[in-house]
Order: structure tokens, then sequence, then C-alpha cells
């Protein structure tokens, strides 16, 4: 019987060791516990800034990280702060509201994570949030998150669950955001300018009643002992449905319109041109968020500028709700709302 010899097969590289504290500290020419202290950014103990530099040089030397697993075990619970990913479109003033959170949250010793919540809702999300294990919540905007969900999370570990939202949750800490202002104040400044025939904007596109519809209750609400008039226009964020709608401007005979914000006011606005309707000489027109954009256009939007809290200022409502997770939650009411006059209106 002939034998056929093996074929070696070549031998794989090495993987290299994976570096630890212990190398840390033997590079840095300091303690293991001193590596933990900095690299952990623990207060309790004083460290001096050249040790401190030495850990932190050594360990990019080195290529190492801390081991957030490990670091939960010895604290007891994670630095991670987990939020959910917006279910509908955001524009970029909620979007650099977001960043500056990541980066507050980040400046104070937590580690911001998004989580796709694509086909799921409400306490059935919760429970998926829970499997993370995360010390914090932040749950923005449209979430349908209940009491149930709450508890669910906090007994996972949260010590912190924040909504952010136009209502409060209970056992939630809560930011309520008073969009009711924002269409009372458009209302205000088009009633200031004479105009008594006024449209207001209605977002189509699903999850937008969020916002839309308290916005449309503020401008209910500022009409009231007037002669005004309101009309609700639907309007799908599409250059084809402006201009059905605008199409349709004369027969509607409004001389004005809130738009719900800057994004749709620039869309009709621009079909209602194309219509032949001169702004604001016919019809005045309002929108929200005070973008830039806004502002280069001819003639230039009105708006309401909307301020909203500080990433700073989450950040240390979330910091404090993980140092001390039996404190009674914190309400806050936030979303300023300032008309910006321009020439549209």
């Amino acid at each position: 019987m002939v034998q056929i010899p093996k074929q070696s097969t070549p031998s794989s590289p090495a993987q290299p060791a994976v570096p630890t504290s212990a190398d840390v500290a033997r590079l840095a020419g300091v303690s293991r516990a001193t590596v933990s202290y900095v690299l952990n950014n623990t207060s309790a103990v004083r460290i001096s800034e050249p040790t401190r530099r030495r850990v932190h040089e050594a360990a990019k030397e080195l290529g190492y990280v801390p081991h957030a697993a490990a670091r939960s075990l010895r604290a007891g619970h994670s630095r991670t702060v987990l939020m959910p990913a917006p279910t509908i479109p955001v524009g970029p003033l909620h979007s650099q509201f977001l960043n500056d959170l990541q980066w507050a949250l980040g400046r104070l010793d937590y580690t911001v994570v998004q989580y796709g919540t694509a086909g799921l809702a409400g306490d059935d999300a919760a429970r998926a949030w829970a499997e993370l294990r995360p010390v914090a919540v932040l749950v923005p905007g449209p979430g349908g998150l209940g009491p149930k969900g709450v508890a669910v999370l906090k007994r996972s570990g949260a010590r912190a669950v924040v909504t952010i939202g136009p209502a409060s949750v209970d056992g939630a800490h809560a930011l309520l955001m008073d969009h009711e202002g924002v269409g009372r104040a458009a209302t205000a400044h088009l009633l200031e300018r004479g105009r008594r025939r006024i449209g207001v904007v209605v977002p189509a596109e699903p999850g937008l009643d969020e916002f839309s519809v308290p916005r449309l209750a503020g401008v209910r609400r500022a009409l009231r002992g007037t002669t005004a008039t309101l009309r609700e226009l639907p309007l799908a964020y599409e250059e084809e449905a402006a201009a059905r709608l605008a199409a349709r401007w004369h027969h509607l005979g409004l001389d004005a319109v809130f738009a719900y914000n800057d994004e749709y006011a620039m869309l009709l606005m621009r079909a209602l041109q194309d219509e032949g309707i001169a702004i604001p000489h016919d019809t005045a027109v309002i929108g929200a968020d005070d973008l830039m954009l806004g502002r280069l256009l001819r003639p230039r939007l009105s708006t309401v500028h909307i301020e909203l809290p500080s990433g700073r200022h989450l950040a240390e409502l979330v910091d404090r709700a993980v140092r001390n997770p039996g404190a009674a939650p914190e309400t806050h009411r936030v979303l300023g709302a300032t008309v910006v006059p321009r020439d549209s209106s």
C-alpha cells in the first residue's frame, strides 16, 4: 500500500497577546491599582497629573482598553446609557441636541449606545433594552413606554429612565416638551400682522403627530376670542403634494399659514411662488426651528426659534439619577419658543 505523505499546512501567525492592566502598570512604572484608578476616572483616590499622563500614554502605546464588563462587575452597574434610535425622521435641530447630549455624557464617563427598535414599541421595546443591562435609558420622542416598561428596566438594573416628550410616565424622570407653545407663538405673530384666515400644515408622515397635534392645539388656543379662522392643511413632504395644495390656494382664501416647521414651510413656499402667489403680500408664511437655510431664502423665512435643553443639562440629570437611584423622579418643562420675524410674514 502506497502511503501518501500528509501535506503540512502553513502555520498561521501567532495572535499577539492581548495587553493587560499589568502590562500598562509595568510600562508606566505604577501599580495595577493606580492603572485602574486612572483609566476608570476614579475620583475617590487622588492621582497626580504626571502619573495620569504616564498611564494614558502607556495604555495608548500598548493598545490597551479597559474591559467594560469587568468594570461593571467591580462597580455593581454598567456605564452604558441606552438611547433608542428615533423611529421618525428628525431634523437638524434634534440631531444637534442628541450630538450635544452624547458628548456631555461622554465627558461624565458614560458610553452612549443607540438601539434600533424597528418592529418594537412600548413595553416590548423596554424588555429588549433591558437585556443590555444599561445603567440609564433615555427615551426621546414617541415610544409608547409605560409604567410597566419603566419597572422592567429598573428591575434589570437601570438606575435612571428619562423620557423626552409631551407627557411624563410614572416612575421615570421627564423632560416635558411644550410643543403647544410653538403653535401659540406662531399664531400670535400672524395675528399681530393682521392675518385672519390662517392655515396650519399638518404633516402626513407617520409619527409626527406627536409634535404636530400639540402645535395645532396651540394655534387653536391662540385663536380663542378672535374673529380669525383656522384651516387644517394635511401635507406630505413631497414636491407633488405641495404643488397640489398650492394649486388650490386661491380657492382656500387663506392669507397666512403656519407650516409646522421650516422644512415644510420652505417646501410649501416654493410651491406657492410657482403658482404666482406673492409672499407675504398674498399669504404670510411662518415655520419653526430657525434653520440656517430659511435665512438664505428670498423672502427670508419667518420662524419660531426653539430652545431645547442643553445636552449638559440632561447629562447632569442622568448622572444625578444614577448616583441616587432612590430619589423621586424629576420633571422639567423645557422647549422655549420665540418668534423670529423676517420677510415672509
